[in-house]
């Protein structure tokens, strides 16, 4: 791993451990899938998540992506979707893809949510039938972004996610 990966993954573990007031707790490794646990005065919170296999363009300058499954048992909050392509959206520009479901995401500078549930419950039964996903997006002055995720583990990362809040 080279020194940039190092830093990056070393800030995204800080924004993590900022908003959630504990540093979240390896769970379990599932191939291109890893699952998390912490504790937060609002409760438990555990959550599946994994970075692209692939991104483009290149030669765009942005941080790290992840897409992730969330449960906040404390808040009634289970399968809640939500990515980050490291750069702040363009409003209406991020949607997930896999053959032919295509699903539209409401952005908040830099992540962004199926905010329906039961579209959230069809986005997981796709996650786990799917071999990838990928999630387009566009940056306030246009440049589109694509990131695709592997969904092997996606099942076991799930699962172990879900159990550890049940």
């Amino acid at each position: 791993m080279n020194l940039k990966k190092i830093i990056l993954n070393i800030i995204i573990f800080l924004f993590f451990s900022s908003v959630l007031n504990a540093a979240p707790s390896l769970s379990g490794n599932f191939k291109d899938w890893k699952s998390f646990t912490t504790d937060t005065d609002q409760g438990k919170i555990c959550f599946a998540q994994s970075i692209p296999k692939k991104r483009s363009p290149k030669n765009f300058k942005r941080g790290e992506s992840r897409l992730f499954v969330t449960f906040r048992p404390g808040e009634k909050v289970k399968n809640e979707i939500s990515v980050t392509s490291g750069h702040v959206y363009r409003t209406g520009t991020v949607s997930a893809k896999s053959g032919k479901n295509n699903y539209s995401l409401f952005s908040k500078n830099n992540f962004a949510w199926i905010v329906n549930e039961k579209e959230e419950e069809r986005f997981v039964k796709l996650m786990k039938k799917a071999t990838d996903i990928m999630v387009i997006s566009n940056e306030p002055k246009g440049s589109q972004t694509v990131d695709h995720y592997s969904m092997i583990g996606f099942t076991d990362a799930y699962n172990k996610t879900k159990k550890n809040c049940s």
